[in-house]
């Protein structure tokens, strides 16, 4: 029996949370663009498909559907918003654009039992969901029947349980919704028959058996940065194949304090894994000078490492693939909603290639996983928690952290900074209840008074958010008291620095990390 479900896109910007919902489920997903389903729908296999929401609307010709085959397989389909209108319209309908629009909270009325509600919701009931909507249905294809209602949505929740198609008007996958992940779960596993199984043990397995097969006698190079992902993907990978693994750990000038001393001694050491330690800070910052624009800098990293992969590869006798950490976010974000796959997610990232002249296959065995499941694989791998519980710290370090020029002394004045901010966290038991928490050396500089003498120095942002898969964020509210021990501590301790501040924006849906 399938035990997976797929994910057709039209475009939300909180699909990537139906996924989280449907794993949370214990059930595998996959998530598609509308537009690639067709040739996905033979070969993926699902016990059921769902159908996101999105921008556009039914009313219009031009906007886009899903797979007409799709409602003539036998198998549960479920629409959401868009979703629940283009399978309306498809299916013989009719959907409008209503001058009673509803966006945020609202209410429902449950009007009668169905599969999708069992044990969750019961008829008579009023129950809160979060709707964004302006085109809804206002007449059922042959076979519907309306099992909730509210008052801007006469058909808040469809159902023809013949066919086992449901669809709702409203978003189950945000938390606004608060028994909408429950709802998914009925969907995916008591109509759609999932087993709910679905864990990092049983990926750890299929994943060394896949890597084996993939890799046969032939030889990895994996780039070790000493974060999450790339730490699980190194122990992963050495539990697989062990000695025709090599990581290459290239410290560029532009990591956090220690950071160098510990990937070096956990990996050779305690994993006994063939590590490269290969210092190329000179070579880095040497290219750095002078360069200003982030998506330059990111493009100088992202080359030097691939020239620095090149010739450790050859050093160790050659490589046949290179590792890399690719998350399913990245997958998701290099997928153009209109144009299909495109060459890459961002400067730093490979998802859609490597360059020919690398003559090297990938392995890139998290790339169905999100970043909280990547964690759960670390410590399912027996990864010490120093690595799964680290904050996220991207590929170009410091880089991206140092707006304007970058220079080695910027780097030193940040390092400190960054150093003395993370440890006020572990010393306030902070650090596990935090996603991310930075500090940022901004392009300008201020005059202060510091004793009898006055100073013309940076000024130095300190950042911390919280999330769950990095999909979204918000900052965490820091007690003043916190925020001034930590502005104190680096303004004394930090010479360069003569203010502190506290950034507190938010991070909207479908983006994919901090800058």
């Amino acid at each position: 029996m399938n035990d997976k479900i797929l994910i057709l896109d039209f475009g939300s910007q909180v699909t990537q949370l139906i996924a989280r919902r449907v794993r949370e489920a214990g059930v595998y997903c996959e998530i598609v663009p509308f537009n690639q389903a067709d040739d996905v729908l033979d070969t993926f296999g699902a016990a059921g498909v769902i159908l996101s929401g999105g921008p556009a609307s039914v009313t219009h010709s031009d906007t886009p559907r899903a797979p007409e085959r799709l409602f003539e397989m036998g198998i549960p389909v479920m629409g959401i918003c868009y979703g629940q209108q283009t399978m309306v319209a498809q299916l013989g309908g009719n959907v409008t654009t209503s001058d009673h629009q509803e966006f945020g909270r609202a209410f429902v009325d449950i009007a009668e039992d169905c599969a999708l509600f069992d044990g969750v919701w019961a008829k008579g009931e009023r129950e809160q969901v979060w709707m964004s909507h302006g085109d809804h249905v206002d007449a059922l294809p042959e076979g519907f029947s309306a099992v909730a209602t509210s008052e801007g949505a006469p058909y808040a929740a469809i159902a023809n349980e013949e066919k086992r198609f449901y669809a709702v008007q409203f978003h189950p996958e945000v938390v606004h919704t608060p028994h909408g992940a429950e709802l998914l779960k009925n969907f995916v596993t008591k109509i759609c028959g999932c087993s709910g199984e679905w864990t990092m043990a049983s990926f750890r397995e299929t994943k060394i058996q896949e890597i084996r097969e993939q890799v046969g006698d032939k030889r990895v190079i994996c780039g070790l940065s000493g974060g999450v992902d790339s730490s699980v993907v190194a122990v992963l990978i050495h539990e697989a194949i062990g000695d025709q693994l090599t990581c290459v750990y290239v410290d560029h000038g532009l990591m956090r304090a220690g950071e160098s001393e510990q990937v070096v001694s956990l990996f050779r050491e305690h994993y006994n894994i063939n590590l490269v330690h290969v210092d190329a800070s000179d070579l880095f910052l040497g290219e750095l000078a002078g360069v200003t624009d982030p998506e330059v800098k990111r493009k100088t990293i992202g080359k030097l490492f691939i020239d620095v992969f090149e010739e450790e590869a050859k050093k160790v006798g050659g490589a046949d693939f290179l590792a890399q950490g690719t998350l399913y976010p990245d997958v998701i974000e290099s997928v153009s909603f209109i144009g299909g796959p495109s060459v890459t997610i961002k400067s730093h990232h490979n998802v859609g290639g490597l360059p020919e002249r690398m003559n090297m296959g990938l392995v890139e065995p998290l790339r169905e996983l999100f970043k909280d499941e990547v964690r759960d694989l670390g410590r399912e791998l027996g990864l010490h928690d120093d690595f799964v519980s680290r904050h996220p710290f991207p590929g170009p370090g410091l880089a991206i952290r140092i707006p304007g020029e970058i220079t080695r002394e910027k780097a030193d004045i940040l390092r400190k900074a960054d150093a003395i901010y993370l440890e006020e966290i572990r010393n306030a038991g902070l650090y596990d209840s935090i996603w991310q928490a930075f500090a940022v050396l901004l392009p300008v500089k201020t005059v202060g008074v510091m004793g009898d003498a006055r100073t013309y120095d940076h000024v130095c942002a300190i950042r911390a958010v919280n999330s769950t898969d990095g999909m979204t964020a918000d900052y965490y509210p820091f007690p003043h008291d916190f925020l001034g021990r930590v502005a104190t501590r680096i303004i004394n301790e930090v010479r360069g620095i003569n203010r502190v501040v506290y950034d507190i924006t938010s991070k909207p849906p479908g983006t994919i990390e901090w800058e």
